[in-house]
């Protein structure tokens, strides 16, 4: 129970993270949606933490946010190894 809780956890982390940079570029949803090919429903999925995303839905985003990976995943998180 306890890793999926870490998921969960880690998904409303990384989905904190596509908000701030989505709003720091002052972009909507469906503004995101339009450069990246994901449904613009699902940004909002995303940002909550809601839905599990693949890896080429990461790099739409990265994409659509016009950044690198790695400024996608830089943002902080402790991974629970026990």
């Amino acid at each position: 129970m306890e890793k999926k809780q870490n998921k969960i956890e880690f998904q409303i982390e990384f989905g904190k993270q596509i908000e701030k940079l989505r709003t720091e570029q002052k972009l909507s949803y469906r503004q995101l949606a339009q450069r990246c090919d994901v449904d613009f429903s699902n940004i909002s999925k995303i940002e909550k933490g809601e839905i599990n995303i693949q890896l080429s839905t990461v790099l739409e985003l990265a994409k659509g946010l016009s950044i690198t990976l790695k400024e996608l995943f830089d943002f902080k998180y402790e991974i629970d190894n026990e």
